[in-house]
């Protein structure tokens, strides 16, 4: 018989109701993936539903030696992309177990005074995406070995997921190339990444392979106001055939400076390429040429490290995400 005068249920009251022992209901009751059959779990799923019981998350993560959070490490979050890639982050890391707590390390600085002040953050694994962190740093702050590196800078020891991002962008040059661009203007994200020195290197090789003469280069930050910022300069008396950017968002700012140049969004002027295939790039507000990739099957390959972390050997290459060209009207 279950103590109906208890205020707050257990795991033995649910063990009784279901008619299995306490082991198999916390089993069953596990955000890991611990044995139990499907008929047992179901019945100790619909024991703790009945009763109204919360799985109490201290407790196991004593016995589990995980607390159910992954730390995600950024520069910042202002980049548009970010909410299309967080979103889809936060949903899959919930639908585990997990939950996600972010931490801004927008500068090397930062890194050394979060080693300096000992702070340390118990998680089971951490998502490094900030450009100031390598993966021999990154074990030292979290004091874990559980971390996935998403930014270029990993090591022999720690798994790495990164876009190939050349596929992509030879597309979209081979599509200027095809529509009679000669001349191109690029303008880039922040000096310190080792992913955009990557891109950009890209682009040069990709503009030198079909004859486009790269005739000016501008630095942003990957924001609508860089880009926004930088239009007047990069298209201005002497306009490039195309100007490409190395985010979406850069290239948003620049179409609403010279919306004169894009009536109906279809270039005049010159041709323009963004990069992230943002979810608003499929509106008429912005329909940008774009190179993306799969978010979704990004977000779960890192899901996937996060869920089975001994699936990796040290010495394991990256996991590379495919990038395509997206042809909208402003090219």
């Amino acid at each position: 018989m279950v103590d109906q005068s208890r205020s707050a249920p257990t795991i033995d009251d649910v063990a009784a109701l279901a008619g299995v022992s306490r082991a198999v209901a916390s089993r069953a009751l596990s955000s890991e993936k611990r044995p139990v059959s499907a008929e047992k779990r179901e019945r100790v799923l619909k024991a703790a539903a009945e009763l109204g019981y919360r799985v109490n998350l201290l407790a196991q993560s004593l016995t589990t030696k995980t607390v159910n959070l992954i730390a995600v490490v950024v520069n910042h979050i202002h980049d548009l992309s970010d909410l299309d890639l967080f979103d889809l982050l936060l949903a899959e890391a919930q639908a585990i177990g997990k939950q996600v707590i972010l931490i801004r390390v927008g500068s090397v600085d930062k890194v050394e005074e979060f080693l300096r002040q000992g702070v340390a953050y118990h998680v089971d694994a951490a998502l490094v995406f900030s450009d100031f962190a390598d993966a021999e740093t990154v074990r030292k702050m979290f004091r874990s070995d559980q971390v996935v590196m998403l930014n270029g800078r990993h090591d022999r020891l720690s798994p790495a997921i990164i876009p190939d991002e050349a596929a992509g962008i030879e597309q979209a040059i081979a599509d200027a190339a095809r529509n009679g661009v000669k001349t191109a203007a690029l303008v880039t994200g922040r000096a310190s990444s080792l992913v955009e020195q990557a891109r950009i290197a890209s682009y040069v090789s990709g503009f030198a392979k079909h004859g486009i003469e790269l005739v000016q280069t501008v630095q942003g930050d990957y924001s609508y106001q860089s880009g926004h910022t930088a239009a007047p300069a990069v298209v201005g008396f002497e306009c490039p055939d195309a100007v490409f950017c190395t985010s979406d968002a850069m290239a948003m700012g620049i179409l609403d400076v010279c919306r004169e140049d894009f009536p109906n969004n279809r270039p005049t002027r010159f041709r323009l390429y963004g990069f992230d295939n943002l979810s608003l790039t499929d509106f008429d507000a912005y329909p940008i040429s774009s190179i993306g990739y799969d978010k979704a099957a990004y977000v779960r390959e890192m899901i996937r490290v996060v869920s089975d972390p001994m699936a990796f050997t040290p010495g394991d290459p990256p996991v590379v995400v495919p990038t395509r060209f997206v042809p909208r009207k402003t090219s």
